[in-house]
């Protein structure tokens, strides 16, 4: 690979994904796109490069961006921003959309879909807390392959043993030869769609709490700043923004700053009303109706 192929591959990357790409990471581009040529039969890196050069190819362009994507992730990563999740905000929208009856989460980069699960099992453990309310768990993700296993919620024995634990894999999936499929009720709990934070997202809607963990890392700074603008004008009045435990808004905008309580927390700046909080136990008890709320679709 020539440093003009390295150059426009690197240039090509940012412009359609915001993945930023130092010159370090040449390896990185080698070996993923060494191994997509092989898959395709494609002479190298070099006719690669060529074929893209030639014009618009989505086809070819989707399959580069989703070679070069890091795709890590695990049920309930961190743990603190579902401890957040459950313990804060759930009781926080209880509370604020009482009237409406409605809760709207986003999980952006949602990758093979654990994130999006590990919420939805929660919410399942809190079922009877929401009869009677309409709940949507959207996920988006680049990758259309990774979403295309999300669907299926196939796991490996290593996948789900980091992070999930043991009474939650016995209640939600079932073994299948070596790899475990999650329920079909959980599943169907969260809707998956391809999308590209560079790209508008009005037609998404408003939602009260917004997910975007460990993906911004990979931009630079003036990108970081534009997909947060992005995700803060989709965020309810007094919604919630997560981010990953590596990431901050600090230095790169402000339109969204952090909550004062709650470390991990932020909130859109121009709104300045105090969250509500409402007593809801760490532990919630198991056993709620899985009709006891529906799922919204869109």
């Amino acid at each position: 690979m020539t440093e003009l192929d390295f150059d426009f591959l690197r240039i090509l990357l940012q412009r359609r994904s915001g993945l930023f790409l130092s010159t370090e990471k040449r390896y990185l581009v080698e070996s993923r796109l060494g191994m997509l040529c092989r898959r395709r039969g494609i002479a190298g890196i070099p006719a690669l490069v060529s074929q893209l050069r030639l014009g618009p190819a989505s086809e070819l362009e989707a399959a580069v961006i989703e070679a070069m994507t890091t795709n890590e992730t695990l049920f309930f990563r961190d743990r603190t921003p579902f401890d957040l999740f459950r313990d804060i905000l759930l009781p926080e929208k209880l509370a604020a959309n009482a009237q409406s009856r409605t809760l709207r989460i986003w999980c952006a980069a949602v990758s093979t879909g654990q994130e999006a699960y590990s919420i939805a099992m929660l919410l399942d453990e809190a079922a009877d807390r929401l009869a009677g309310w309409n709940i949507e768990i959207l996920g988006t993700d680049i990758a259309v392959e990774v979403l295309d296993r999300a669907r299926q919620g196939l796991y490996s024995q290593f996948e789900v043993q980091r992070g999930l634990p043991i009474q939650l894999l016995l209640k939600h999936f079932r073994q299948e030869g070596d790899k475990w499929r999650l329920s079909e009720r959980i599943r169907g709990m969260v809707t998956l769609k391809p999308h590209n934070l560079l790209e508008p997202s009005q037609q998404l809607g408003q939602f009260d709490i917004i997910f975007c963990r460990n993906v911004l890392i990979y931009f630079d700074v003036p990108t970081k700043a534009r997909v947060m603008a992005a995700l803060a004008e989709r965020l309810a009045r007094n919604g919630a923004f997560i981010l990953g435990a590596a990431e901050t808004v600090i230095g790169i905008t402000t339109t969204l700053v952090p909550d004062p309580q709650h470390r991990g927390i932020y909130r859109d700046a121009s709104s300045n009303a105090q969250a509500r909080r409402a007593p809801f136990p760490a532990s919630p008890e198991p056993g709620g109706s899985p009709s006891a709320f529906k799922i919204a679709r869109t």
